[in-house]
C-alpha cells in the first residue's frame, strides 16, 4: 500500500527541499521505490523533461536523488514570476498564460482538480511519496483555499514533519508559533519536529529539545547539522548566491555572473564548483566585474527589464570593456538574447517593450507565444578565435525560451547558438555540464597557473553529494520514527 510523508517548513529556505531529497535517497537506499512532489512551487529555475514539459528544478533534483526520472507529475504548477505581481503558469509542465497574483489567488480552487490527479498518478507508481510544502504553512493571509502546505496534507491525507532553521536564528519562535498558529485538526498531523542547520556541539541544545517538546507538544525527531555537500538549490537565497568578498584566497580561477534581478537557472553553474581553485560570484556592481577570469551573462524570466538594468546600472559599459580586454564572456538563454543586437517582445510574453542589446553578437531575438521546451544534444562546430578549444566537444542540455534568435554570426553549435572571437551564447542549459574541465583548464593556462584538478563526471559527482546528503541526515534523524509515521 502506498505511503506518504509532508515536509512543511516555518519559513522559504528552512531546508525542506534538501531533506525532501535526503529522505527520497534514504528510501531508495533502504529498498523501497519514492518520488518526492510539490504541488505548487515559484521558482525560475526549472528543468525539461524527457518529453518536453517544464518543471521545477528542486523536484527533479529530488527524483535524481531518488534515482527515478523527473516527471511533471511531481510538480503539477510552477509559477514563474515574470514582475513583481504577475508569473507565468506552467500547468501540467505547460504554459498557461500569465496571471498578477490576485487572479491567481481567485482561481486557485480551480487548481485542485489538477494536483489531485497529479498525485493521484503518482503515488500509484511508487511505495512513498515525500510531499514538500512551500514557505510557511501559517501564512495568515494566505491560508484560504491553500493548495501547498496543509491543504496538500488533507488531500493526501498525509502526516507532517515541521523543520526549523535554527542558523537564522528564533528557532523557539519559528517552531513553536507555527504549531501554535495551527488549527487543531492540523496541529493533530504534525508528528515531528526537526531542528535544520545546527552548527557546533549538538549537546549544548538537549535542553532545547526538551523545551520545544514541552512547548508544542510534539517530539522532535532531529537536529540536523549544517551538511557541506553540493546539492542544486532552486532558491533565490542559496548559500551558492556568493558575493566576491565571499570567495576564499585559495581561489585562482574567478567566474563571475552578474546578478540579475529577474535571474533564473543559476545551477548552470553549479558543475564549476567540482573544480578544485574555482568560484563562481555573483556581481552586484559593475566595478566587481574587474576580478572576473570569465564572465557569464545566466538566464533571465524577463530579458527585456534586465537589459535596461544592466544598461542602467553600468553593468554593460563594463562587460564591454572587459570583452574588449580578451576576458571570455558567455551568455545562457536570456543571456545569449541579452548579447544581440536587439530585443523585442510585440505580444507581452514576459514583460513586453523592445531594447537594443549589447550588440557583441551580430542577432535580433523576437518573442512568440510559442513556448520551446526540449531536451537537446549535439556538438560545438570548428570554432576560430578565443573558443577554438571547444570545438567538436559533445554536450546535452535542454532549452526553455519564449524567444526565437535570428543569427548572422558564427555558429557556435549544430543546435544554435553564435560567437565572435571571445563572446559567444547559446540557449542550452547545461552547456558547461560537459565542457567544465576544458573550460578551466583554458582560464589555467590562461592566467599562467597550474590546473588545479576536480571532478569532472558530472552525474557520478551529483550521486557523491546525494549520499553525502542521506548519510548526514540518517545519523542525526529518528528513521525509525520516521517509518512508523510513515506506517500510521
Amino acid at each position: 500500500m502506498h505511503k506518504s510523508i509532508m515536509i512543511q517548513g516555518t519559513m522559504s529556505n528552512s531546508g525542506k527541499s534538501f531533506l525532501t531529497a535526503a529522505l527520497c535517497r534514504i528510501f531508495m537506499q533502504d529498498g523501497y521505490s519514492s518520488a518526492p512532489f510539490k504541488s505548487q512551487n515559484m521558482a525560475l529555475n526549472s528543468y525539461i523533461t524527457h518529453d518536453g514539459l517544464e518543471m521545477g528544478r528542486a523536484q527533479a533534483m529530488q527524483a535524481q536523488a531518488a534515482e527515478t526520472e523527473p516527471s511533471v507529475l511531481m510538480n503539477p504548477i510552477l509559477l514563474k514570476p515574470t514582475t513583481d505581481t504577475g508569473s507565468q503558469i506552467i500547468l501540467n509542465g505547460k504554459p498557461l498564460g500569465n496571471m498578477n497574483a490576485v487572479e491567481y489567488f481567485r482561481r486557485k480552487k480551480d487548481f485542485i482538480p489538477y494536483i489531485r490527479n497529479a498525485y493521484e498518478k503518482l503515488s500509484s507508481m511508487y511505495d512513498i511519496t515525500v510531499i514538500e510544502g512551500a514557505g510557511s504553512p501559517v501564512e495568515m493571509n494566505l491560508k484560504t483555499d491553500d493548495i501547498v502546505n496543509m491543504g496538500m496534507a488533507e488531500i493526501a491525507d498525509s502526516p507532517v514533519i515541521l523543520v526549523g532553521d535554527i542558523d537564522r536564528g528564533g528557532i523557539f519562535a519559528q517552531l513553536y508559533g507555527t504549531v501554535s498558529l495551527l488549527t487543531p485538526d492540523e496541529r493533530k498531523r504534525v508528528k515531528g519536529l526537526i531542528v535544520n542547520k545546527f552548527r557546533g556541539d549538538k549537546s549544548l541544545f538537549d535542553d532545547g529539545i526538551k523545551i520545544l517538546e514541552n512547548l508544542c507538544g510534539i517530539p522532535v525527531l532531529g537536529v540536523i547539522p549544517y551538511i557541506k555537500c553540493d546539492i542544486e538549490d532552486e532558491d533565490s537565497l542559496s548559500d551558492k548566491i556568493v558575493k566576491l568578498s565571499d570567495l576564499g584566497d585559495d581561489i585562482k580561477i574567478r567566474i563571475a555572473v552578474p546578478k540579475l534581478p529577474k535571474m533564473s537557472n543559476f545551477t548552470d553553474f553549479d558543475v564549476f564548483l567540482q573544480y578544485r581553485g574555482v568560484g563562481v560570484y555573483y556581481a552586484e556592481k559593475p566595478q566587481e566585474l574587474s576580478q572576473a577570469d570569465m564572465i557569464i551573462i545566466s538566464g533571465t524570466k524577463s530579458t527585456v527589464s534586465d537589459m535596461k538594468y544592466l544598461r542602467e546600472s553600468g553593468f554593460e559599459d563594463a562587460i564591454k570593456k572587459y570583452a574588449s580586454e580578451n576576458i571570455p564572456v558567455f551568455g545562457i538563454c536570456g543571456g545569449y538574447q541579452i548579447l544581440g543586437r536587439k530585443i523585442s517582445d510585440p505580444y507581452n510574453m514576459e514583460c513586453g517593450g523592445i531594447i537594443d542589446g549589447m550588440n557583441l553578437l551580430d542577432c535580433e531575438t523576437v518573442f512568440s507565444h510559442e513556448k520551446k521546451t526540449v531536451r537537446t544534444k549535439g556538438f560545438f562546430g570548428n570554432i576560430s578565435g578565443y573558443f577554438s578549444f571547444l570545438s567538436g566537444k559533445s554536450f546535452s542540455g535542454y532549452e526553455i525560451h519564449m524567444g526565437r534568435t535570428d543569427n548572422n554570426e558564427n555558429l557556435l553549435t549544430d543546435c544554435g547558438g553564435a560567437y565572435r572571437n571571445n563572446v559567444a551564447g547559446c540557449y542550452v542549459h547545461g552547456i558547461f555540464d560537459e565542457t567544465a574541465e576544458d573550460i578551466i583548464k583554458n582560464l589555467s593556462e590562461k592566467k599562467g597557473i597550474e590546473y588545479m584538478g576536480g571532478n569532472p563526471d558530472r552525474e557520478n559527482y551529483k550521486h557523491q553529494q546525494f549520499d553525502i546528503l542521506a548519510e548526514n541526515v540518517r545519523e542525526n534523524l529518528d528513521m525509525d520514527k520516521i517509518y512508523e509515521i510513515i506506517k500510521g
